[in-house]
């Protein structure tokens, strides 16, 4: 079977509670410039994804839309050309809800941010197992 990267609208967080419970007591968060990731694990009911994840760059980062979109689209791709080796490393029980926040003030390299991001992916992989 082969792997499908996708990343459809159910796998994108969008539940203002959902995003409060992210950025309150509990969670857990690292750096990787340019990014800033939050994440949180919850318990999973079988239904919906496993990981669900939300993309932000401030407007105080890039004062154009133009940029501010390019840094999510590549924040996107980024994700879903490596999501699945974080599914595959979560517990069938545990759901996780991830932010990945823009830090830099100037435009990065889609390549240095597909690295950054896989060194972020493989450190949530590696709290969850240690959790």
């Amino acid at each position: 079977m082969t792997k499908r990267f996708t990343f459809r609208k159910p796998e994108h967080l969008c539940l203002k509670t959902e995003i409060d419970a992210l950025f309150t007591a509990g969670s857990r968060s690292m750096s990787v410039y340019p990014l800033r990731v939050t994440y949180r694990m919850l318990p999973y009911a079988g239904s919906g994804p496993q990981a669900k994840v939300l993309l932000s760059v401030s407007k105080r980062h890039f004062k154009h839309a133009v940029d501010r979109n390019r840094a999510k689209r590549q924040l996107r791709e980024a994700y879903r050309l490596q999501k699945h080796q974080l599914v595959e490393a979560l517990p069938n029980d545990k759901a996780l809800h991830i932010a990945f926040i823009w830090l830099s003030d100037r435009p990065v390299p889609s390549h240095i941010v597909s690295a950054r991001m896989e060194v972020a992916l493989r450190r949530i992989r590696e709290n969850i197992a240690l959790s």
